[in-house]
């Protein structure tokens, strides 16, 4: 035994618990740790049944992540938990599994081979590993359609989401719900099991079914991946493995597993996704903000601005339990914002997200208001105005003037100067940009902007509010853009300018597409509203360098009155349903305009679209890092997963452009340089790096520290 895993008896009943928090991971010595506890026991003629409970707050929430870096590093690889797991299934005494808080991958594969599940009816148990771009590798492929059947398995195996008590105990993977105290329950469950045969998981076969019964289970299963899952390898692992136990004996089966684990966790997906896992856990570290700096009330909010932004924003606000005022000036655009904030909350409902109690319960917590003779009461006021600065200061002045206090007031600006707006109030320390993403009660991203006087007690509290509000916070600083948008310029960029050189709408959103993004740059444009790039480029017309090309056809898409979606034309043409259709009027325009611009036409390959719009991302990426306003290079990789659609398989612009290496990169773009001129400059930090044969990811924080 050793200090993860403790061992005690009461009544003739042996109890292992294991304590190694936070979540009680599978690291090295846990096995070991209950191993040794199991060859005492059995010698042990007084322990009449075994019960392994986790100490803390759960059980065995799953491996130990960095374990999986360690096996792809090239270190000697142990035997791993199959002979461990078998072992626990081999106990002469039952052995039952007390499960509280979480069982999930490696924990419950260990639940699994235990003989009998327990569990209180707030715990979950799940199969996530295909979210790490892995599968099951301790048999957990094997056991748990032998539980739960074929169905259940594949579905668990492939999505990765938890299954509740409840619904593990109506499938068979739970054999009973405790009320009350899981231990004594647990133990008293026990000493029942004592006097039965104790049930082997790999031993039961009646749920495989037959190939006839499991052909469509896996055809469907095969569908749903290509469609919800595309371009990712592990849940099509996931079900071939679940498969392999329907047609093979246990041992065989989990041969099959353990070669698609290997595959999978030595994939460039793999490696991507624990970048991932690990990079959205790093992003709350702020360097100068320490974990005990104070945190601000926000127990009231109100909104300024009842448009889609807005309203989208005052949901979210809602959904959290926090009360919000919703202003606007005008009682038309206010009666439209809350009919769509009620049409939002009744498709939830209708959706089963939550019951139609709970969205009205939700919809009653959003006040409208023609007024701001209530906002002194606020702690929080998130401003959603049109995106114009003289706009903005007026709102903010307003806000100053009659807001409490201590109150934090934010932008939801996508673009402008931070110190500018707070430069219309006297609470410079008090103002903070808070970047929500459209639609704001749906998308996980929330850009936190820092201005050069707000308190660290504001960024903190908006921080934390991220977590409360379902978000995923990052902190950027105060430039043109912060960070996402500024990269997306050059994104755009590239494929306005790929289109005007020959290349054809239709071609470009296909080369991203099948890149991985969730849509092509043209088709993203028209879903946002061209127009709201247009209004920002005439802005910031007089900030633009004389004489460096800038790309036509989308202002000029603007000038006919082409929004995109909106307005059911754009790049695409739109139906009712909004469904884009290539549109001939648009290529006629382009070469048309082209030909009067004088453009040389040429046929472009989807290998140059995807390196001309990625490297342009990664080029704009390298300067915000050097320039201060992202602390890491893995917070602008989590900002664009979730606010841009960059496949999260890949890992982030960022970290994709590691795995290509950083001298081609910077070679690519050296060519884009010479062919294309002064705005393919490459970053003098992407030339270091790639001189020093450095990547992105092994850059210290002190380089991004000034944020």
């Amino acid at each position: 035994m050793n200090d993860l895993v403790q061992l005690t008896k009461e009544n003739g009943i042996a109890v292992i618990t294991i304590n190694n928090p936070p979540v009680n991971a599978l690291s090295p010595g846990v096995p070991q740790g209950i191993s040794e506890a199991l060859d005492q026991i059995a010698q042990d003629a007084s322990s009449k049944a075994v019960v392994l409970i986790g100490g803390g707050r759960t059980f065995i929430a799953g491996a130990d992540i960095k374990e999986f870096g360690k096996m792809t590093s090239g270190k000697p690889r142990g035997e791993g938990l199959l002979p461990f797991l078998l072992k626990i299934e081999d106990s002469k005494k039952p052995v039952i599994v007390a499960i509280h808080g979480t069982a999930f991958g490696g924990g419950l594969e260990v639940a699994m081979a235990c003989h009998y599940r327990v569990a209180v009816s707030s715990a979950q148990v799940g199969q996530p590993e295909v979210k790490l771009g892995i599968i099951p590798g301790a048999a957990g492929t094997q056991r748990l359609p032998r539980l739960a059947g074929v169905a259940k398995a594949v579905e668990m195996c492939t999505t990765g989401n938890p299954v509740k008590a409840a619904d593990a105990l109506q499938f068979g993977i739970v054999d009973r719900i405790i009320e009350g105290d899981l231990l004594p329950g647990a133990i008293a469950f026990a000493r029942e099991a004592a006097t039965k045969p104790a049930p082997k998981t790999r031993e039961r076969n009646d749920k495989l079914g037959n190939a006839t019964e499991n052909a469509p289970i896996f055809s469907a299963a095969r569908e749903t991946v290509a469609k919800k899952q595309r371009g990712l390898l592990a849940p099509v692992a996931a079900i071939k493995a679940i498969e392999a136990a329907t047609i093979l004996p246990f041992t065989e089966g989990c041969q099959v597993e353990q070669k698609l684990f290997t595959e999978c966790l030595f994939s460039d997906q793999s490696k991507a996704l624990i970048h991932v896992f690990f990079s959205e856990r790093e992003v709350g570290k702020i360097p100068d903000v320490p974990k005990e700096t104070p945190l601000l009330p926000v127990k009231s909010a109100a909104v300024v601005g009842a448009g889609t932004m807005g309203g989208g924003i005052a949901m979210v606000l809602a959904n959290a339990g926090i009360p919000v005022l919703l202003k606007d000036a005008d009682q038309l655009a206010l009666d439209r914002g809350l009919a769509t904030i009620q049409s939002n909350y009744a498709n939830s409902a209708k959706r089963g997200r939550f019951t139609p109690q709970e969205a009205e319960e939700r919809f009653k917590r959003i006040t409208p208001t023609l007024s701001y003779d209530d906002f002194s009461k606020a702690d929080l006021v998130i401003e959603a105005v049109f995106e114009g600065m003289a706009l903005k200061k007026e709102v903010f002045k307003e806000l100053d003037r009659v807001c409490k206090p201590g109150s934090i007031l934010a932008s939801n600006t996508s673009t402008l100067d931070i110190d500018e707006i707070a430069s219309a109030t006297s609470r410079p320390t008090y103002i903070i940009g808070t970047h929500f993403f459209s639609p704001a009660n749906v998308m996980r991203l929330l850009e936190i902007v820092r201005g050069k006087a707000t308190s660290r007690e504001v960024i903190a509290t908006c921080m934390q509010l991220s977590k409360t509000l379902g978000k995923i916070g990052v902190l950027v600083g105060n430039c043109r853009g912060f960070v996402g948008n500024r990269m997306f310029g050059p994104y755009r960029r590239e494929a306005q300018f790929l289109v005007e050189e020959g290349a054809s709408v239709v071609a470009i959103d296909k080369a991203l597409s099948d890149f991985g993004m969730a849509l092509g740059p043209l088709a993203t444009g028209d879903l946002a509203g061209l127009d709201v790039g247009w209004r920002i480029r005439k802005e910031y017309r007089h900030l633009e360098k004389p004489g460096i090309r800038q790309p036509f056809v989308e202002d000029n898409l603007c000038e006919l009155g082409r929004f995109g979606q909106k307005t059911g034309a754009g790049w695409y043409q739109y139906d009712e349903q909004r469904r884009a259709m290539p549109d001939p009027v648009v290529d006629d325009l382009i070469r048309k305009w082209v030909t009067v611009a004088g453009i040389p036409q040429r046929e472009i390959s989807a290998a140059e679209i995807v390196d001309r719009c990625l490297y342009a991302l990664v080029n704009e990426g390298a300067r915000i890092l050097e320039e201060g306003y992202a602390l890491r290079a893995s917070d602008i990789d989590i900002i664009y997963l979730n606010g841009y659609g960059f496949p999260a398989y890949r890992g982030g612009p960022m970290w994709y452009a590691d795995t290509v290496g950083l001298k081609q990169v910077y070679a690519r773009i050296s060519e884009f340089h010479r062919q294309h001129g002064e705005i393919w400059q490459p970053a003098p930090l992407l030339a270091r790096l790639a001189e020093q044969g450095k990547t992105f990811a092994q850059l210290g924080k002190e380089e991004g520290a000034a944020v």
